[in-house]
């Protein structure tokens, strides 16, 4: 199921927004990577949210001055929630050991994926719109 996204949901409420966070844990409840799309202001760290709760995880914001944010699972397994809108090259990325969170099994969501797209072939594409207050999610 990787690549090209083929479901769309609507979201004009936090609880749709919940909703839509559900589904897609129901079609990856292994796990996945995740590239992140969408303008500021779509709703990307708002549907991130909504997956921590949905996975009963304490969500902790944004990672944008972190880079990463790191979650347990009762299960032990982890979920990785990146920001990468500050990184300005692969190298960057590289540094921060990128690759070896993607080769963890973990649940990984990228936001401002665009830095590593060398790494596309192993994400998922996630992209969320703003259609006048409505978020359209597509994955």
């Amino acid at each position: 199921m990787e690549g090209k996204p083929n479901h769309t949901l609507s979201a004009a409420t936090l609880d749709e927004m919940q909703s839509a966070a559900n589904t897609l844990l129901e079609h990856f409840p292994a796990g996945g990577h995740f590239a992140v799309y969408g303008e500021m202001g779509a709703g990307k760290t708002t549907f991130i949210q909504c997956i921590c709760i949905a996975l009963r995880l304490q969500f902790a914001g944004s990672p944008t001055f972190s880079l990463v944010n790191e979650y347990t699972l009762a299960d032990g397994r982890k979920l990785y929630h990146f920001d990468l809108y500050r990184l300005n090259s692969e190298q960057e990325l590289s540094a921060i050991g990128f690759e070896e969170y993607l080769d963890s099994g973990a649940y990984v969501f990228i936001e401002w994926p665009q830095i590593a797209s060398v790494y596309s072939e192993a994400m998922n594409t996630l992209t969320i719109t703003d259609d006048g207050g409505v978020r359209q999610i597509r994955f």
